[in-house]
C-alpha cells in the first residue's frame, strides 16, 4: 500500500495552475515578460545587446520579487507596507499612558457640583 505524506498545516499549501506556479507567481512573471522583453527589443540596436540584457534584468527584477517573496508567509507588498508604517509613519517612541478614571470622576463631580449621579448631599 502506497503512502503519502500530508503537510502538518494545510494552509502553506499553495495551488499549482501551470508549470507548478501560483496564480501569483503566474500574473508576474507575465509582466515582467510584457515590460522587460520590449524593452530588450527594442533598445539592443541602440545600447548593444549585453547592455540591453542588464536592463530588462533590471526592470524584470521587481516583478520576480513580488512573485517570489514571502517572510512568515506575507508577501512582498505586506512586509513592504509593514516596514514603511513601522519606520516612517507611527512615532518611534510611544508614550505609555494610563487613563485615569478616578481623575476623569473627579472633574465630573467639580463640574456638576455634586456627586457623579448627579444628586447633591443634603444635610
Amino acid at each position: 500500500m502506497a503512502f503519502v505524506s500530508v503537510p502538518k498545516d494545510l494552509t502553506k499549501v499553495k495551488n499549482k495552475i501551470i508549470l507548478n506556479l501560483t496564480k501569483r507567481q503566474l500574473i508576474c512573471f507575465g509582466i515582467a515578460a510584457a515590460v522587460g522583453l520590449p524593452f530588450y527589443f527594442l533598445s539592443r540596436g541602440l545600447i548593444g545587446s549585453s547592455n540591453a540584457a542588464t536592463g530588462m534584468c533590471l526592470l524584470m527584477l521587481p516583478a520576480f520579487l513580488f512573485a517570489m517573496y514571502e517572510k512568515d508567509g506575507l508577501p512582498l507588498e505586506k512586509v513592504l507596507k509593514n516596514v514603511i508604517t513601522v519606520k516612517f509613519i507611527r512615532p518611534p517612541v510611544r508614550k505609555y499612558e494610563v487613563e485615569n478614571l478616578y481623575e476623569k470622576k473627579k472633574i465630573l463631580i467639580k463640574a456638576k457640583g455634586g456627586t457623579v449621579r448627579g444628586k447633591s448631599k443634603k444635610r
